[in-house]
């Protein structure tokens, strides 16, 4: 069967330069996985196939948990001319609020009923047939211009906000990103993937369907949680592939003493990465560990090997200025300047040093620490395996004091503020402390500020 799927254009993307869905010959493989591999050839069909199912709506929530099936929804929604929204999460308020902002949007996903988290219907969804059509003709072209995704941040530092992304800025991103991966991949050879990251998170979606798009790399098409089932997805690729992890997901696969195959290297982002943790890791998979610097709205822009590296080296075509309260990075895809809360130190050759943000410095009785650096010494002692610090709101007194949440089997709070007072100032001992079982992060490794302070709050 053929057809031809007309790409509908936005206004602001009638005129300028187009470019294709994807790059690389016919038969190279775009994803692999149980069922074996899947030619590029094969992916365009079905990109069109489903293209054609899509409803005449202007933007979609792909919640698709199959990678390879949100990477054929994603490249139909934007051959249809629409564009992919990315909530902070899957949880239905994370969805209902991100389609409050757009209220004719729809859901797209491959399970039944409800394609969320924590399976509550959802109106307007579309699951995916198990078979997915296919229907023939030629490459798509994209325009530049056009808006695929609009990505929103975590709230780990306030309310969500909106980071549209055009098709033209992903391709200029993902040409900096494969210079990011240099050394890592494969000469001559398509580079395989294993990602843990969601593809709906902005790190997943360059890593795990950009660059099997426009890198010319093949992903895995799961999303593996435990350490068992990485492995089983890295033993299923034909070259050594590359992980793309977390530090949680990290931490969790060197403490579980699984047994890995050999690997190309392991890339790890969205939170910091212990420099001990990178060093374990390299020892124990036998390849380099290198940590990814980047945001939602500026994507990845810095990388730097943390197992004996402090300072980052950016990415060509990314500059950055200093500002009193953050830096601004300038790109060559990004349409302007974004401004950033982080502090950097600039160093010859490219190089810079991350000095926390101006929201992370604290002054308290006159005397003044850094969140970052409080959490660190916390984190580092004996028995603490995660922890998180917050500055609550002004009590009484007008003092803005700092609470905890430790995860930490076999220690009591007792113990952990005696070994906290060793290595911090008296003035930024957390009140109150917490012990829990475990943080509310979301499954980038990401702590929303809201659901921290819930915790901590007993909601």
């Amino acid at each position: 069967m053929s057809a031809v799927i007309t790409i509908q254009e936005r206004p602001d993307a009638a005129t300028g330069p187009r470019s294709p869905l994807a790059a690389g010959a016919p038969g190279r493989a775009v994803a692999y996985g149980q069922g074996g591999s899947v030619a590029l050839a094969d992916f365009l069909a079905e990109v069109r196939g489903v293209a054609a199912l899509l409803p005449e709506r202007p933007f979609a929530v792909n919640l698709c948990e199959d990678r390879y099936r949100f990477l054929v929804a994603f490249a139909a929604a934007a051959v249809r001319g629409q564009v992919t929204l990315l909530p902070p999460s899957r949880t239905r308020a994370a969805i209902d609020e991100v389609r409050a902002r757009h209220p004719d949007s729809y859901c797209l996903g491959d399970a039944d009923a409800c394609g969320c988290a924590d399976m509550v219907p959802l109106p307007h969804y579309l699951r995916l047939p198990d078979a997915l059509p296919r229907l023939a003709g030629g490459m798509p072209q994209l325009s530049d211009a056009a808006t695929v995704a609009i990505g929103y941040t975590s709230g780990s530092t306030g309310a969500p906000t909106a980071n549209p992304k055009t098709w033209g800025s992903f391709a200029t991103s993902t040409a900096q990103n494969m210079a990011a991966l240099e050394g890592l991949l494969p000469a001559g050879a398509t580079a395989h993937v294993v990602a843990t990251v969601p593809p709906q998170h902005m790190y997943g979606m360059e890593m795990s369907v950009l660059l099997p798009l426009v890198g010319g790399v093949a992903v895995h098409q799961a999303r593996p949680f435990f350490p068992v089932d990485i492995a089983a997805a890295l033993a299923a690729a034909p070259l050594p592939p590359l992980l793309v992890t977390t530090p949680v997901h990290l931490r969790a696969l060197v403490e579980s003493g699984v047994k890995l195959p050999p690997l190309a290297g392991v890339i790890a982002s969205t939170a910091p990465l212990p420099p001990s943790l990178a060093a374990a890791a390299e020892a124990a998979f036998g390849c380099e560990v290198r940590e990814l610097f980047g945001s939602t709205e500026t994507c990845i822009l810095a990388r730097r090997r943390t197992a004996i590296e402090q300072a980052w080296t950016l990415l060509p075509g990314v500059e950055l200025q200093p500002q009193p309260d953050g830096t601004l990075v300038h790109a060559a895809h990004l349409d302007a300047a974004v401004a950033l809360a982080d502090i950097v130190e600039l160093q010859p050759g490219g190089r810079f040093r991350l000095c926390g943000r101006q929201s992370d410095l604290l002054e308290i009785a006159g005397k003044r620490a850094s969140l970052g650096d409080l959490t660190h010494r916390l984190l580092a002692i004996d028995g603490v395996r995660d922890a998180a610090l917050v500055q609550l709101a002004p009590d009484a007194c007008g003092v803005c004091r700092l609470a905890a949440a430790v995860v930490a089997p076999g220690l009591d709070e007792a113990a952990i503020r005696d070994a906290l007072r060793q290595v911090v100032d008296p003035v930024f001992l957390p009140r109150p402390l917490r012990l829990v079982d475990a943080l509310p992060r979301n499954d980038t490794g990401k702590l929303p500020r809201q659901a921290l302070l819930d915790l901590l709050s007993g909601a």
